[in-house]
């Protein structure tokens, strides 16, 4: 199976779904023609909020709006002349595939991995539904630009945390780009350290609950220098450490920070800002008794939503310390053991030696930070951890367009799945599907639909009215396409034994973590149930290029810079759109659309019609020439080791060079014309049908014949010459067949009257050849 991510559908394709699926199509014409049993399947992704704003302003049911755009830019698709696998066609929307979506959640339910708990997460007010940080800009909603703010709600989960050292460790063997590799890893967030419990001091922690405050740190060799502590704004317990002279201020920076997302609050750029609690804690390696600071870079979700302020040796400490006047200590140095550490100008944040921390004074960092552990640990104050930025996936929505959660809600028995047989859960048709003032999912307004009974007692029961996150459908499409048509399972075990993992999955850098990583999960998750016998879903990735406008900018419609790909076609044809995608560049960088580039394929392709067309000069040769059997078979071998590696422009390239040197033929053989079509057809394959059945005469499809095969030993005979050189300094210059082994040009070299001249005055003691290019005499 050959898989690019399935477009959502927008209503019309642009420039970029061209590149992103007609370029793949290419490889996979390719591996037909080698022998391959290719699947190459089309789907849509086409639930989501979009569609359902789409509908809100249209006046339309979101249904209507997606199976029109579906409609369409299926018939666009299918002008690319690709071999898409259309009867294995997935869409998201429709029931027979959702009950498996469905089905997947209740397993994952069944073994814990799916549950429903409060948790914090971006609000959009105008929109009425959660939001994923990658949705939020500049604290704002991506779709609508309405302020976002934080809210507590209570929401359906995975359990996606349980995996997160799987979906590290397992990178390693993965042949993906590094980018996507170190993208995953510091989304994932992991990290080794101490978990140190610092002793409240203040005048509440008399009473009962908890006594210290959890700090999660992997530099406990800084800890003597930890001159105050910051706890996140949601920390529970921000309360119990505040007095009540800084009651107010800090109820005040609390309403403040519910209007900024994670990511703007974390971000290492942003000014820092935060307000004092008046309470205080017991550093717990001195017992120096440090304040209490509420601040909002500091974000609950993450470790334990506290940090232990080193602003000596951390430049967010530092940042926040010199804006507060608080205190700095340095207690890592990297001169140790000079008498004098350096005066700092900005925080130290490299190991060294520490100094000024009592027994461990002296010691290099990485040693510290053991024994440092160690001791508080004795103590019960200390505990080796890992630590992890990755939080559990929430896929609650609170929206209409969605997958429905299957599961129901009984006053007395709590949440109960909906029976499989009952699968799937149908999404009803509303005709205000607009979201409630209330914050609760246009689900509730279907009484007839919301109102069932309890699977477990019988009583009555509602179910859940929140859909779930369209990176749900997505997780596992690639799974679907392998038994699309099953109505007994998701796909049946010797269907997916055959298809996956999937060899290859080509799609947008945009993509690198989010839905990657919960493809990736949902693929641990379903191995570990035994559902598939792998545990990665995709074991080589390639990130395609963007398409820029041709001012070299990214294309959009305020800057007028958008190409139609449907204008092109009909101006050139679908062949040269192709071909030029193809030519402009390698797949994985893209660039700017070029007006002259693409006349210059559309005259290349012109110029393959207008020769195979001239019939005095076709199929009349009964042998080429030596130089074009040479030229043809390179050209084979390097078009075919260029395509495997999608390097895509160079093959391009290589068949404009071998068109030169067919126009300068007085007559081609039959056979050397079938070899040119058969290079071209992946590229242009609607020109190379045309001309294969019209003018070669040929009965069958050009697209059922086998790849061109080359022959070395002619591709060795092409002359090539050799510098010689004694001592790095070029003494002749030898003409050879290309592919010399070490000892047949150390004799060749041997044999020159002008080398053997330089040779008896110095023996050679060694020699070095670099096949095709040099050889040189070392005295």
């Amino acid at each position: 199976m050959l898989l690019t991510e399935f477009p959502y559908p927008s209503g019309n394709l642009h420039i970029g779904h061209w590149y992103a699926f007609a370029i793949p199509d290419i490889y996979a014409r390719y591996l037909r023609m080698n022998g391959k049993n290719v699947s190459y399947p089309m789907g849509f992704d086409a639930f989501g909020l979009p569609a359902e704003n789409a509908a809100i302003k249209n006046n339309t049911n979101p249904r209507d709006w997606t199976e029109k755009n579906i409609a369409y830019m299926t018939k666009q698709l299918k002008s690319m002349g690709a071999v898409f696998d259309w009867p294995r066609e997935v869409r998201t929307i429709d029931p027979e595939y959702y009950k498996w979506t469905q089905w997947l959640f209740l397993k994952f339910y069944e073994k814990g991995l799916a549950y429903r708990a409060p948790t914090l997460v971006n609000w959009c007010p105008r929109d009425k539904t959660v939001l994923a940080n990658e949705q939020v800009v500049d604290g704002k909603c991506e779709r609508d630009g309405e302020p976002v703010i934080q809210k507590e709600i209570t929401q359906w989960m995975f359990r996606i945390t349980d995996y997160a050292d799987r979906l590290i460790d397992d990178l390693s063997g993965l042949d993906w780009p590094e980018t996507t590799k170190i993208a995953q890893r510091n989304w994932i967030g992991r990290s080794e350290g101490a978990l140190i419990k610092f002793p409240i001091f203040n005048s509440k922690s008399s009473g009962g609950g908890q006594k210290y405050v959890e700090v999660f740190t992997t530099r406990a060799d800084t800890l003597f220098g930890a001159t105050y502590l910051v706890i996140a704004p949601e920390h529970p317990m921000v309360m119990k450490l505040t007095d009540d002279q800084h009651l107010d201020g800090i109820n005040e920076y609390l309403e403040e920070a519910k209007r900024k997302t994670e990511m703007e609050r974390a971000h290492l750029d942003k000014e820092k800002t935060g307000v004092p609690t008046g309470g205080f804690v017991l550093n717990s390696i001195n017992n120096e008794k440090i304040p209490v600071w509420v601040a909002d870079y500091v974000v609950g979700w993450y470790g334990t939503g506290a940090v232990m302020a080193v602003p000596a040796h951390d430049d967010r400490d530092w940042e926040f310390a010199k804006k507060y006047n608080l205190p700095v200590k340095m207690v890592v140095c990297p001169n140790y053991p000079a008498p004098m550490c350096p005066v700092l100008e900005n925080a130290f944040i490299e190991d060294g030696h520490l100094v000024d921390s009592a027994e461990f004074t002296g010691m290099k960092s990485s040693e510290a930070r053991e024994k440092i552990t160690k001791k508080l640990k004795e103590k019960g104050l200390a505990d080796f951890k890992k630590n992890y930025k990755l939080h559990d996936w929430v896929l609650s929505r609170q929206r209409y367009w969605g997958v429905p959660i299957p599961m129901i809600h009984c006053q007395t028995c709590g949440y109960q799945p909906v029976s499989e047989k009952d699968l799937p859960v149908k999404l009803p048709k509303l005709d205000d599907f607009k979201p409630s003032d209330d914050g609760r999912s246009p689900l509730a307004k279907a009484i007839s639909w919301l109102k069932v009974k309890c699977p477990q007692c019988r009583r009555e029961g509602e179910r859940e009215t929140d859909t779930m996150d369209t990176f749900v459908d997505s997780s596992w499409y690639f799974l679907r396409y392998a038994d699309p048509k099953n109505k007994k399972e998701f796909a049946s075990q010797d269907k997916i034994f055959k298809w996956l993992p999937v060899p290859l999955y080509i799609g947008g850098a945009e993509h690198n973590t989010m839905h990657l990583l919960y493809a990736r999960f949902y693929t641990k998750a379903l191995h570990d149930l035994g559902y598939v016998n792998f545990n990665e879903p995709f074991l080589k990735r390639v990130n395609r290029g963007l398409i820029l406008g041709p001012d070299h900018q990214k294309m959009s419609k305020s800057r007028g810079n958008v190409i139609d790909p449907d204008e092109e076609v009909k101006k050139y044809g679908a062949d040269t759109v192709r071909m030029f995608l193809a030519f402009m560049g390698p797949y994985e960088q893209g660039g700017p659309w070029d007006p002259r580039g693409i006349n210059g394929v559309y005259r290349f392709l012109s110029r393959v019609w207008s020769l195979f067309n001239a019939k005095s000069k076709t199929q009349n040769a009964k042998s080429e020439a030596k130089e074009l059997e040479i030229k043809l078979n390179q050209t084979i071998k390097k078009i075919g080791e260029d395509i495997s590696e999608l390097k895509f422009n160079t093959c391009v390239s290589e068949m404009m060079k071998l068109l030169n040197e067919l126009e300068k033929q007085e007559n081609l053989s039959l056979a050397v014309c079938r070899s040119f079509l058969l290079l071209l057809s992946p590229f242009a394959p609607h020109l190379a049908e045309e001309l294969w059945l019209n003018i070669l005469k040929n009965k069958n499809s050009i697209h059922l014949e086998k790849w061109p095969e080359f022959d070395e030993t002619i591709i060795a005979e092409e002359k090539i010459n050799l510098i010689v050189q004694i001592n790095g300094k070029m003494k002749d210059v030898i003409t050879a067949r290309r592919g010399l082994s070490k000892e047949e040009a150390k004799q060749l070299a041997l044999a020159s009257e002008k080398i053997k001249k330089h040779l008896t005055e110095m023996p050679p003691k060694d020699f070095i050849y670099v096949q095709d290019k040099l050889i040189n005499f070392v005295g």
